[in-house]
């Protein structure tokens, strides 16, 4: 059975709950830094919510966080061939330009519980989240802008996620990069229609 889902409870990331916490740390600093203070700003500025289980025998604990958004995917923005593809599942395609997308802004699992499947059981957690019949919105895709590093591409190609674009030189091309950059992050996208 699911660790994440027997022994942690749901929990809002919040200010009471980063001061009643241990320091979290998922081993890159950017996250780091965000979940121990940027997540309070971003939601107090409606920019975004961020969330986290936390550990039962001990709630001082954070296991894994995570920050959500709305977004959307402006397939008018998109190459021919990355279009089709992304509105290939859509009846009448053709009268939107852009669809509905939640952003996984960050996510970051404890450095201390990794490799116990968490990741994976978050992943499901959030995807079910937004095809739930109380979702007070619509969404068709869950998005997110990943690191440009083998791990965390891994994890997202491993849950389902696709790349937005079909190469990073296309992607820095028509996201007004240089073609010959090399990006720091790259967009993927799932599609959650493949769930219900």
């Amino acid at each position: 059975m699911s660790f994440l889902f027997e022994k942690c409870t749901f929990s809002i990331l919040d200010v009471d709950t980063i001061n009643e916490s241990h320091s979290f740390s998922c081993e890159n600093d950017d996250l780091d830094e965000f979940f121990q203070h940027d997540a309070p700003l971003y939601s107090q500025q409606l920019l975004g919510k961020s969330y986290c289980f936390r550990l039962d025998e001990d709630p001082h604990i954070i296991v894994c966080a995570f920050t959500v958004s709305n977004d959307s995917i402006r397939v008018d923005m998109l190459p021919n061939s990355r279009e089709k593809k992304v509105q290939k599942e859509i009846p009448h395609s053709k009268q939107m330009r852009r669809y509905p997308a939640v952003l996984i802004g960050r996510l970051g699992i404890n450095k201390e519980y990794k490799h116990r499947g968490i990741g994976t059981d978050l992943m499901t957690f959030i995807k079910s989240w937004f095809i739930d019949a109380g979702n007070k919105t619509g969404c068709r895709f869950l998005i997110v802008d990943a690191y440009n590093e083998k791990v965390p591409l891994s994890y997202y190609e491993k849950n389902g996620f696709k790349y937005l674009f079909s190469s990073e030189a296309q992607e820095a091309e028509y996201t007004g990069f240089n073609a010959d950059a090399h990006l720091n992050t790259r967009l993927m996208f799932f599609d959650l229609i493949s769930l219900t």
